[in-house]
């Protein structure tokens, strides 16, 4: 799902709206809006006399032209991820659809957890933010671990059964990242080139 930033028309609907005791929520409705972008215009831009759209959007153009960059982030990209995190999504699915080839799943977290992220905390997390040290790197949901394959596969037995990793080499001219199986009992060995050492390369070969 793409973001656009709330147009001209939809402050003004946003102000008719609220004048007419509508909710956040039944706003975002009316818009095809996520309820947190509705929040977000609230928490920005009204004030105690209430709500204009011309109002707001002259102080979201001036914030535009204020605004310095800080790297990656920047309101569009923070609102994608914000929607998703409260829409249940991880840090990995995010990185792997929505910011891929922008940001990874370790930026999102890092953004999580150093407040970067003002629409959505830890608590939007499936784990509540208490696996944030599990580690990660070099596992993949493929296939069964080796320790709870049948005796038969453990002793090489049976034919069909493959053991895989990720080699990454900084030497020579053919340095690069390299997806490695292994056929147990024939001890049958592939390698394929592969980008880098993520689960969106690894996954393909």
């Amino acid at each position: 799902m793409s973001y656009h930033h709330l147009s001209t028309f939809e402050r003004g609907r946003i102000e008719e709206l609220w004048t007419q005791g509508f909710s956040n929520r039944a706003i975002a409705t009316r818009l095809g809006r996520h309820q947190s972008c509705i929040d977000r215009e609230s928490d920005r831009n009204k004030t105690e006399t209430g709500y204009t759209g011309v109002s707001a959007e002259s102080a979201y153009r001036t914030r535009r032209r204020n605004s310095k960059p800080k790297g990656k982030q920047s309101d569009a990209l923070v609102s994608i991820i914000e929607e998703k995190l409260l829409a249940t999504w991880s840090p990995e699915q995010i990185a792997n659809t929505e910011t891929l080839g922008i940001v990874s799943f370790k930026t999102i977290y890092n953004w999580l957890y150093s407040g970067m992220l003002h629409g959505a905390d830890t608590q939007h997390l499936r784990h509540k933010g208490k696996r944030r040290n599990a580690e990660k790197r070099g596992k993949f949901a493929m296939g069964t671990p080796i320790s709870e394959r049948p005796e038969e596969v453990k002793r090489r037995q049976i034919f069909g059964h493959w053991e895989l990793d990720i080699m990454v080499s900084s030497r020579g001219e053919s340095k690069g990242c390299y997806a490695a199986f292994v056929e147990r009992k024939s001890r049958l060995y592939t390698a394929l080139k592969i980008v880098d050492r993520s689960a969106a390369s690894m996954q393909p070969a």
